[in-house]
């Protein structure tokens, strides 16, 4: 596929990819360059298809893996350093060496996409199309998760009201038992996939008996879900099934946890589910194949593409590359001690994508804002600023090399960086046992990735001794404690009123016990505090509460004053985003 006369110095990213989309191949043909068989595939139009990944697993599962790398970043500015641009820009880059490659990333949200963010597509020559697809609605798992989580709420909220209705009797005729859930304990919000801070905190079932139980209740964003985060980690169907009968959406008074299967949802929640759980086949903007599937935030959850995913591209190529949501201190390390115990898979090599912008940011620089101009700091070469902020590189080179792999700095070109500039973070990298390369895939593609694809190569034929933070039997107080310490950097920990309560109960809970840590986070700071850059030190990590995911397997502490439903801000993509009438193609997405 010839990108030539596509210039993302002069066109905006919506222009490329609709420009590249007129000579995309039929998605038919990835599949079969992929190895994918025309029985396992499900089309959805020429240019997206699903995978069907019982069919495909159960003939491919027992082949040995490829290569499996990850690629992370450093701690970003608001406005992101391009980690899923790099992803698609590796992927590129092996292919354009003659390697077999799959790409793994995760559906945008339509929170970001219509926020400041954006639709998370890659950019400039390196993105994944098509890219309106992609960008609205994909083949429709969000939408399908919204549908089942909030069909729980349904559930629990017709429930509560049917309880206080009927007595023992009546509910008897039913078919029911009193689960007598406590409207004061309910764990669950209902979501939207928009950043809708209006509807946080609200109060519902007002009117009469016949409206439903009056309660305070709220909605969080449709990606923090524990189903997506069960989609994420789900290994097949009867896994799925089995991990959402286990969610717990409240507690009776006596304290007992209410689950959807009490509710007798799970099925239902199941059944909108079913093919949600094959991952979608898209191609980058060069040709090569790249699964989409699952999409959690990796400050409020997971923030990994899914274990099905990553199981059918390490089966079909020589390189199978996976991204992590955000920096390597809550991306990778939910990954790392999190993604890999759930998939079995040990990474070869990853990536931590730093840009000179950002690292000027953590030495000092001014703030950095979405729709502001950069301040001249960040486009004239100052090596003081750029070595003082690659503190914040070196903590992130330590969290990789702690997980017992050496990492690859992939220093993601801008064109205001300077040869000096290059030089510096080249050399403090290498001299804290990492490789490093200059990629300019943004600007060139694959081509000007190759330096990039061949550290990872070198990277991925040395042998690493991989190995998980903690193990799942160490009370989960010494957990938080080790992520804190050795990851984020804090002297200790701080459990607020709420979160200690919280946490003695889980102690004492069997059901807890080895149970996986997903630290929810500010993606902003090593620290939980979003205004603290660089390497933060002299801190304690205070946590407000826990929740705990049972269905999807982990407990979340929550660390700081972060929101599971994001805002929106004073200028969001929306108003940006318009359709040609005359061809009905959306235009100003990015």
């Amino acid at each position: 596929m010839s990108h030539r006369r596509l210039d993302p110095t002069q066109m905006a990213d919506w222009e490329i990819a609709a420009a590249a989309e007129e000579t995309m191949k039929p998605i038919a043909q990835i599949a079969r360059e992929l190895g994918i068989e025309e029985s396992e595939l499900i089309p959805m139009g020429r240019r997206l298809a699903k995978i069907d990944q019982r069919q495909v697993l159960a003939r491919i599962g027992d082949r040995a893996p490829g290569k499996y790398v990850d690629v992370t970043a450093i701690t970003p500015t608001p406005l992101g350093e391009g980690k899923t641009t790099t992803t698609l820009g590796l992927v590129q880059g092996l292919g354009l060496l003659g390697k077999r490659v799959v790409g793994a990333i995760r559906q945008p949200s339509g929170g970001p996409t219509f926020n400041i963010k954006g639709s998370a597509a890659g950019g400039g020559l390196s993105q994944c199309l098509p890219l309106t697809e992609f960008s609205m609605g994909l083949t429709g798992d969000i939408d399908k998760i919204n549908n089942a989580h909030n069909l729980c709420m349904v559930a629990l909220t017709s429930r509560l009201q049917h309880e206080r209705n009927y007595d023992d009797a009546k509910l008897a005729q039913r078919g029911l038992r009193r689960l007598d859930i406590d409207p004061e304990r309910v764990e669950m919000k209902w979501v939207i996939d928009f950043c809708a801070q209006a509807l946080r905190n609200i109060r519902i079932g007002r009117g009469g008996s016949m409206d439903g139980y009056e309660m305070d209740s709220g909605f969080a964003i449709t990606v923090s879900s524990e189903l997506m985060a069960i989609l994420a980690v789900a290994r097949d169907l009867a896994d799925l099934r089995a991990r959402i009968a286990r969610i717990v959406v409240a507690y009776s008074r006596s304290g007992a946890p209410v689950t959807a299967a009490d509710l007798e949802v799970d099925g239902a929640m199941t059944a909108w589910l079913v093919e949600a759980l094959n991952p979608t086949l898209m191609q980058s903007l060069e040709g090569q194949p790249v699964l989409v599937h699952a999409g959690p935030f990796a400050n409020i959850a997971i923030g990994q593409s899914s274990v099905i995913a990553d199981r059918i591209g390490t089966r079909l190529a020589d390189y199978h590359i996976t991204e992590s949501g955000f920096g390597a201190d809550i991306g990778f390390e939910k990954f790392w001690n999190l993604k890999c115990r759930y998939s079995g898979l040990v990474p070869d090599a990853v990536v931590v994508v730093a840009t000179i912008r950002a690292l000027k940011m953590h030495g000092g620089g001014p703030a950095v804002k979405p729709g502001v101009p950069l301040d001249k700091a960040y486009t004239a070469e100052n090596l003081a600023l750029l070595e003082k902020g690659c503190e914040n590189l070196v903590a992130h080179i330590e969290t990789v090399r702690k997980a017992g792999v050496r990492p690859v700095v992939c220093i993601n070109s801008f064109h205001t960086d300077t040869p000096a500039e290059i030089a510096l973070v080249r050399r403090i990298a290498e001299a804290n046992g990492a490789y490093a390369a200059l990629s300019k895939h943004w600007l060139e593609g694959g081509a000007g990735a190759v330096e990039l694809a061949e550290a990872v190569m070198a990277a991925c034929a040395e042998p690493n001794d991989f190995h998980f933070l903690y193990e799942l039997e160490m009370p989960l107080r010494e957990r938080i404690a080790i992520i804190a310490r050795e990851v984020y950097g804090a002297d200790g920990v701080e459990f607020l009123e709420a979160a200690a309560a919280k946490l003695a109960r889980l102690e004492q809970d069997p059901d807890a016990r080895g149970m996986g840590t997903c630290m929810v986070k500010t993606h902003l700071s090593l620290s939980h505090n979003p205004d603290l850059k660089g390497r933060p030190t002299g801190w304690t990590l205070p946590i407000r509460d826990i929740l705990a995911y049972k269905g999807a397997g982990f407990l979340v502490p929550v660390a700081g004053d972060i929101k599971l439903m994001p805002g929106t801000g004073s200028d969001p993509a929306f108003r940006k985003i318009d359709v040609d009438v005359e061809t009905g193609k959306v235009r100003g997405l990015f």
